[in-house]
């Protein structure tokens, strides 16, 4: 593996702006018992922190300790010189990503000052203890590779620590996926050793030590089963989350938070998913959770999950937009460019609540959920949309230029892009994910389709799923499905309407607003394509490039530039075309995503995708450095903590800054 020459493209961002998450006013409006019960779903929340760090790389729980132990030792009081500054930095992206990849990208990122800068500052401190630990951690933290700079295929020189320990490599863990498939178990709360040859160790998430599960010998391989990784991290989850049910609001929360502690004292993914059926049952609540290894973006097979804790509180006028979407989904789903055969026979609507966030435990946080991921589950019980407001809103300055936007477009622009935006994670949410069906051999012989109305030549066999097919393709493949259908019924005016956008005028602008948002992030997407490996590192900005594709082939997108450097490049999008070979491009695009998932049809579907989202086919890569050179920081939020003292809640934020990103960490028990 060769050193990286250059290391300026993977330090640590200087001057990231820092956000407070504010939940307080909407915190305070709970009552005693609701607020009781935030709390401790928040604590379970944060006690998850370590499977996260555990999850990213095998120095990202060592780091976290030296923050934690630094910040101790000098009780939160830093020196004023550029080296303390470039710490304080890291140290808040770490914090912030829950690890040193960042959580949107999979990139390696190292502090600014030098390792020699770094030590003088541990020096300063004069404490045998935390320089054991920066010793411990120093080769990790500034090792830079061509290959160890992504998270990834560990054969491949990439990191992954869902496979710690000896090299495991990709065709070895795709076996053990299978032989485990085959047996029902379900992966996501699994990590993978190699301990011989054809001989593997699954390590499952649990606070007790006992196996749920028969070890495994076929196909010349051999798997056997560890309870009791994170154990005495998830004996404390359990223990909050028992506390948390005694002040549950109703008897399907109290089940909920029930099965909840089954799941994670025991290592049961059955019980998780017995949580989800009680969760998408619970409607309209007013402290509104979800726990557990959600989403598994960032195991290359795709299948293992990420621990993520949500806690927040309902934004009632927000909400009021969202549940008028939810009431007319059934006319827009079927306005979607696909026949009913391939759509669910019935529409179950969905709770869709706009929320304030107070805890997301996790590495990092998104705009809008749509969860439960267990296929069967939203089949036969639901799923519910989420959309989360204090990070739809969260501002940083307004007086920055955006990027790759002509000056004509900047006031515009500005003015429209967080409402348009907010109807794209609406559409994305509901319509998107919740849309299209899986065409299944339920049983030997049984269809969930009618064979005399569509007949393809491939299908989902039983026992199959939606991720155990499309594999590694299927996070970015379903986000950019998702995506497209926010695309195509954007330019529905009645829609619009329901989000309270009325006047003919100002919907044009939310419409070309949304189209330049999107060519946009397709753009700025280049940053997380690496170009030695032709590796993507995150699956939303591989959707949006692929959108961005569809609308520069449609001809109604253009990449302008006259520099050598393509300093000056600039979106060119006539809006003219938008509502016509706009939509009509997209509709397309989207009719083949759909088919090629709802039939099982992974060959040629990857291989459109993957076709769609080649840059050096494209002669994209080109542009690459001139999307790092005007690349900002992205924003890092501060969460709040709950304290409890004579029975009653109090709510606790931090100043903005990266001290204050560091302290709440300090007094967070994880």
């Amino acid at each position: 593996m060769s050193a990286i020459a250059n290391t300026s493209t993977y330090l640590a961002d200087a001057g990231a702006p820092i956000v407070n998450l504010s939940a307080k006013a909407h915190f305070a409006e709970l009552s005693a018992t609701e607020q009781l019960y935030a709390h401790y779903m928040s604590k379970a929340s944060h006690w998850g922190t370590r499977a996260v760090l555990r999850s990213v790389s095998p120095e990202s729980n060592d780091i976290y300790d030296l923050i934690l132990a630094i910040h101790r030792a000098v009780d939160g009081k830093y020196a004023d010189s550029i080296a303390a500054k470039q710490y304080l930095e890291y140290a808040a992206q770490f914090l912030s990503n829950l690890g040193n990849y960042k959580s949107f990208g999979d990139v390696k990122y190292i502090p600014r000052l030098s390792p020699e800068e770094f030590q003088s500052f541990i020096d300063g401190i004069a404490d045998a203890d935390i320089s054991a630990r920066f010793a411990k951690v120093r080769t990790a933290l500034y090792s830079l590779t061509q290959e160890n700079v992504l998270l990834g295929w560990t054969d491949k020189g990439h990191v992954s620590s869902y496979y710690p320990g000896q090299a495991i490599t990709q065709t070895e863990i795709e076996t053990v996926n299978r032989l485990l498939a085959d047996q029902g178990i379900m992966p996501e709360n699994t990590r993978v050793s190699k301990t011989a040859a054809n001989a593997f160790t699954v390590h499952v998430a649990s606070a007790d030590t006992v196996s749920l599960y028969k070890d495994i010998e076929a196909k010349g391989i051999t798997i056997t089963f560890q309870f009791g990784d994170h154990a005495s991290e998830f004996a404390q989850i359990a223990a909050a989350l028992t506390e948390a049910a005694k002040h549950a609001a109703n008897d399907t929360q109290k089940a909920m938070v029930t099965a909840y502690v089954e799941s994670f004292k025991t290592g049961s993914m059955a019980a998780h998913k017995e949580s989800q059926v009680q969760w998408v049952k619970d409607l309209g609540p007013q402290v509104e959770t979800n726990i557990g290894f959600i989403e598994t973006y960032r195991d290359p097979s795709g299948v293992r999950g990420e621990w993520e804790g949500l806690v927040a509180m309902v934004n009632k006028q927000r909400t009021a937009k969202f549940t008028a979407l939810v009431e007319n989904a059934g006319r827009y789903i079927a306005a979607l460019p696909w026949d009913k055969a391939y759509e669910k026979d019935t529409f179950t609507p969905p709770d869709f609540t706009s929320l304030e966030v107070m805890t997301f435990a996790g590495s990092g946080i998104p705009a809008g959920i749509n969860i439960p991921n267990y296929d069967d589950v939203r089949l036969n019980y639901g799923f519910k949309n989420v959309s989360l407001g204090n990070i739809l809103s969260a501002k940083t300055s307004s007086i920055e230029k955006i990027t790759f936007v002509d000056d004509s477009l900047q006031a515009e622009f500005k003015k429209y892009s967080d409402e348009s935006f907010e109807v794209q994670v609406g559409i994305h949410e509901l319509l998107g994910h919740g849309s299209g069906k899986l065409l299944q051999e339920t049983a030997p012989g049984v269809f969930n389709f009618d064979k005399a109305v569509v007949d393809p030549a491939t299908w989902y066999k039983p026992g199959e799923t939606w991720g155990s097919v499309f594999g590694s393709t299927s996070g970015a493949f379903e986000e950019c499905r998702a995506e497209s259908v926010a695309m195509y019924l954007i330019t529905n005016h009645s829609l619009l309407t329901v989000f309270g956008i009325t006047d003919e005028a100002e919907q044009k602008k939310i419409i070309h607003v949304g189209f330049l948002l999107m060519a946009r992030a397709g753009l700025c997407a280049l940053q997380f394509w690496d170009p030695k490996s032709g590796k993507w590192g995150q699956p939303h900005m591989q959707a949006r490039y692929a959108i961005l594709r569809v609308f520069v082939q449609a001809g109604f997108v253009q990449l302008e530039t006259k520099e050598a450097d393509f300093s000056d490049l600039m979106i060119r999008l006539d809006e003219s075309k938008i509502e016509t070979v706009g939509h009509e491009a997209v509709g397309e695009f989207l009719r083949k995503l759909h088919t090629y998932k709802a039939t099982a049809d992974v060959v040629e579907g990857v291989k459109f995708f993957t076709g769609m989202t080649d840059v050096k086919a494209h002669g994209m890569d080109k542009y690459r450095d001139a999307v790092l050179n005007k690349r900002l920081p992205r924003k890092l939020f501060i969460q709040g903590n709950t304290f409890v003292e004579d029975g009653k809640v109090e709510l606790r934020e931090y100043e903005e800054t990266e001290v204050g990103m560091i302290q709440s960490f300090a007094e967070r028990e994880t």
